[in-house]
């Protein structure tokens, strides 16, 4: 959809640059526009396309509201000033500190967990622990991971920084390359995938890949969840690392009460429980339950460092795997 100028200046209106493509969410914002009778317009596509746009269209943007998953593509439309901040109560109140980015720029709507995926017939749960320890040599030619490219793995590595520094990580990460069953490439699904067919044993990847595999009407791939394990780790430390996708108020947004109308709506539990049972994802909302998909997983500890924090570290840990030759 192209928004113009006039539709940006109409009454009762708000404009969504979206990097978000599903269902649930469209759903939603006809639910919104039911109740309050402000229309949702909907740009969508790529995290780095909306944000080269952005910057290009300046204080003659279009968009109110900028959505995109991961931090660390929130935190880097922060620091190019792309955001303003807001002060909501019902959102302060709704949602943790931690999914949100602490001077009010951004909010997280949704959390996924990154997580080692096993295959349950070659792997037991007690051979893994934690991230670091995908080091360990006994892992050599069986770790499956998408590139670095990726920004769910650069919010990894940066996490990994906060908790055990720059040099440690480094290391680790030189470890894991060591590791790989095969040069990165594809994305999550594939990487359980390549589980499933016995390339490696282990793979990292954000839980709702795995959901949506689950509830696939192929049956390929439902043949494929039942050899598939999920191991949440760091569990007796800091926690299985987090993270979320989120929304912020753009710096010249032109219908900004109603863009913060429907960043409240959309964090209400209602809107919270639509996006874990279509998405598969988790709730921010901490009195939200998840979906029968993501219950089975079991529950789990997770990392409370802030989000924003990831976003912070993004360039350290994109050198940083370079150096170590994660291509």
């Amino acid at each position: 959809m192209c928004l113009t100028g006039t539709a940006a200046q109409a009454a009762g209106e708000v404009n969504v640059y979206s990097s978000r493509h599903y269902k649930a969410d469209q759903e939603l914002y006809k639910a919104f526009e039911k109740r309050t009778g402000i229309k949702v317009n909907v740009v969508q596509g790529k995290a780095n396309a909306l944000y080269e746009r952005l910057k290009r269209e300046g204080r003659n943007s279009p968009a109110d509201i900028l959505i995109a998953a991961d931090a660390g593509n929130l935190a880097r439309a922060q620091a190019a000033g792309l955001f303003q901040p807001v002060h909501s109560p019902a959102i302060d109140k709704a949602i943790p500190a931690t999914y949100r980015e602490p001077g009010g720029h951004w909010v997280g709507l949704t959390m996924r967990a990154r997580v080692i995926m096993y295959h349950k017939d070659r792997i037991k749960p007690g051979q893994l622990s934690t991230y670091e320890a995908l080091a360990d040599p006994k892992w050599k030619g069986k770790v499956l991971i998408r590139s670095s490219n990726n920004i769910y793995n650069q919010s990894l590595v940066a996490s990994l920084i906060a908790a055990n520094g720059t040099a440690k990580t480094e290391t680790w990460a030189k470890s894991l390359v060591a590791n790989m069953a095969r040069k990165p490439k594809g994305g999550d699904r594939d990487q359980i995938r390549a589980v499933g067919a016995g390339e490696g044993d282990v793979a990292v990847s954000n839980t709702y890949y795995l959901g949506h595999l689950t509830a696939s009407k192929s049956a390929k791939d439902r043949a494929l969840v039942k050899k598939i394990g999920v191991y949440f780790p760091n569990q007796a430390g800091r926690g299985a690392h987090v993270n979320i996708s989120g929304a912020g108020i753009t710096r010249h947004a032109r219908n900004k009460g109603e863009a913060l109308k429907l960043l409240e709506f959309l964090v209400e539990k209602d809107s919270q429980i639509q996006f874990s049972k279509a998405n598969f994802e988790y709730p921010v909302r901490p009195d939200v339950p998840v979906s029968k998909i993501v219950a089975a997983w079991g529950e789990f500890k997770a990392d409370t460092i802030n989000v924003s924090e990831l976003g912070k570290r993004n360039a350290e840990a994109v050198k940083l795997m370079d150096r170590a030759g994660w291509r």
